[in-house]
């Protein structure tokens, strides 16, 4: 984990090129490559230029569909895809290639914290430009913290002569360092909800909602697996998320009026967006990965990304907030599977026969059975389809249905890293855990609101209880279906030690057959989309195409964390193998 000294000059004339090609007069410079480094810190141009690039390596470069596990982490009972006995190895895992390429961000991170002091800029934008590379650099702690438990600490940029053999630092040590780089960022940062007002950059509300994530994590059972929830960590989440709210709350920041709507066109930058990367048409697009998540013809030559399986619809309540099958109000059928769901069901998913006007086309319904769907859209055991369908659902939320089919690469909606609805939802959990579960109660209702769930009798929203065990499932499954295709759900099981429950389950989708009173098809109807979803019979089924998608769970215990990467343990001896990982001796935990 050596950083060669040299090359740090290299990366700079490419990010100025860029920020020239944008800007004709960004620059005063004769010669591009001629610069010398020590002028990136006298030159406030050239400063942001650095930190746009280190933008661009460390956030997310888009929904967790068009980013790597890193982010979004794997698919589990949200989506199509399992974790069985070879997903996860020393020699070979989904974050394998995450491990050295974080540590080259954080070296330029370090680059841009050592130099700078050495710099002439003036203090305010220096501040500015150090709060939001501490907040990069904790984040990237962060990402690795949550897959590896303590990971090698490197605070400075390493010179020719240092060791690259640098050890795992404890897991507490490197939550220590993350929270010194968010409260120096939290203190440099005041004043500025979003550096400058640009609503793509970090700002004071991003840097104090990481702080509250971050703190939710280390007191999770993940981290304390003897005591989940008796620690003495969940009043520090606790706390850290009331002053995220509180001062969010004062900074402007709140629920969007409706949830479908976070992710309208011309909604960009709703008050619910907390941290954003920003995508725009033509020149910086397709963060939302539309091309892979539209059914096949819809599309241009991709598709299965994003299916939601049975399991992502069984968790949606009904629209009175009671779980379906359970409501007072309202029935539940699979074979009506679709009507009277909370409304964050229609928002998020594409069943058989419900209204999907891609293309811009009025009326147009999508069908996912095997007379009306075109045989790639068809989910059926018939083998003359590919049966590129792949559970018979499709995602509808963060996608541009208007765009045709050529089109979609286009897609221009934002990826939002933090919503205020995660902070509620955070604070909510930390404070059902420090004898606070009426305020967490209220905060679902909250958050159930703004959904559209009915209230009920009493304004409850459905919820019934306030015996704490009780509370904390309700959380997980409003967290679940909340951020549905936002890369929450793999790291909430991950955290509340919960991945192990997935053993041995299948992965289902939902097959359509036309009944038997609407044969023959009429053509007409057909073409003028008039089959609904009540045409249609209905079966819950294991996924077909078995003998491509292995759809069974085969977790392990040892896989809550991941093995560093044996290629880095061969290269440097003092990096400790984790406990469970061969004969790895390092305890990832806190305890």
């Amino acid at each position: 984990m050596q950083l060669h000294i040299h090359k740090k000059y290299l990366l700079l004339p490419a990010f100025m090129v860029l920020i020239l090609s944008c800007n004709r007069n960004v620059l005063d410079v004769k010669n591009l490559n001629a610069v010398e480094p020590k002028l990136t810190w006298t030159d406030p141009r050239l400063a942001n230029a650095y930190l746009a690039n280190l933008y661009n390596r460390i956030m997310p470069n888009g929904w967790p569909a068009a980013s790597n596990a890193l982010y979004g982490g794997l698919p589990v009972d949200e989506r199509r895809g399992v974790i069985n006995n070879t997903t996860i190895q020393t020699t070979s895992h989904p974050w394998l290639s995450s491990f050295e390429d974080s540590y080259t961000d954080i070296r330029q991170v370090n680059i841009l914290l050592k130099e700078i002091e050495s710099g002439t800029l003036d203090v305010t934008i220096k501040d500015k430009i150090v709060g939001q590379a501490l907040f990069l650099r904790a984040f990237s702690y962060f990402l690795l913290v949550r897959v590896y438990g303590g990971v090698p600490l490197l605070l400075e940029p390493q010179s020719l002569t240092d060791s690259l053999s640098v050890p795992r630092a404890g897991t507490a040590e490197v939550f220590n360092a993350i929270n010194t780089d968010l409260d120096k960022s939290i203190q440099l940062l005041q004043g500025q909800t979003f550096v400058d007002g640009d609503k793509g950059r970090i700002g004071l509300g991003a840097a104090l909602a990481l702080k509250g994530r971050v703190a939710l994590y280390k007191a999770s059972p993940l981290f304390n697996p003897s005591h989940p929830y008796d620690n003495a960590y969940w009043q520090d989440a606790y706390n850290a998320n009331l002053t995220a709210k509180t001062q969010l709350d004062a900074m402007g920041f709140g629920l969007n009026a409706d949830y479908a709507g976070i992710w309208s066109t011309g909604n960009e930058g709703n008050k619910e967006a907390v941290l954003t990367v920003k995508f725009t048409a033509p020149t910086k697009t397709d963060g939302r990965n539309e091309r892979g998540a539209r059914p096949l013809s819809q599309t241009a030559n991709a598709t299965g990304a994003d299916n939601p399986v049975w399991s992502m619809v069984k968790a949606y309540t009904m629209k009175d907030g009671y779980p379906a099958g359970s409501s007072p109000k309202y029935a539940y059928s699979d074979q009506t599977f679709w009507q009277n769901r909370d409304p964050r069901f229609d928002a998020s998913i594409v069943w058989n026969g419900s209204i999907y006007e891609t293309g811009g086309i009025a009326g147009r319904r999508q069908y996912a059975d095997d007379i009306l769907a075109t045989a790639t859209d068809s989910y059926s055991p018939n083998p003359s389809t590919a049966n590129w369908s792949f559970t018979g659902l499709y995602a509808r939320k963060g996608l541009q249905p208007e765009l045709k089919a050529a089109e979609v690469a286009q897609n221009s909606v934002d990826w939002i890293e933090i919503r205020y609805a995660e902070v509620l939802l955070n604070l909510a959990e930390a404070a059902n855990e420090t004898g606070h579960t009426a305020d967490a109660v209220a905060l679902l209702q909250q958050i159930r609101q703004r959904a559209g769930i009915e209230a009920g009798a009493g304004n409850n929203y459905g919820i019934i209880t306030t015996n704490r065990d009780e509370v904390r499932k309700l959380i997980y499954n409003e967290r679940f279906v909340e951020f549905i295709f936002e890369g929450q759900r793999f790291w909430d099981l991950k955290r509340s030690r919960t991945l192990l429950n997935l053993n041995g389950t299948v992965q289902q989708g939902v097959a359509s057959t036309l009944k038997a009173s609407n044969l023959p098809v009429d053509d007409d109807r057909k073409n003028a989309y008039g089959y609904l979803s009540e045409d249609f019979n209905y079966t819950v089924n294991t996924l077909y195409r078995t003998t491509v998608d292995n759809v069974t769970f085969t977790i392990t215990d040892n896989e809550y964390f991941a093995p560093i990467p044996l290629a880095q343990i061969q290269k440097n001896p003092n990096l400790k193998q984790t406990q469970g990982w061969g004969d790895g001796t390092f305890n990832p935990t806190l305890e």
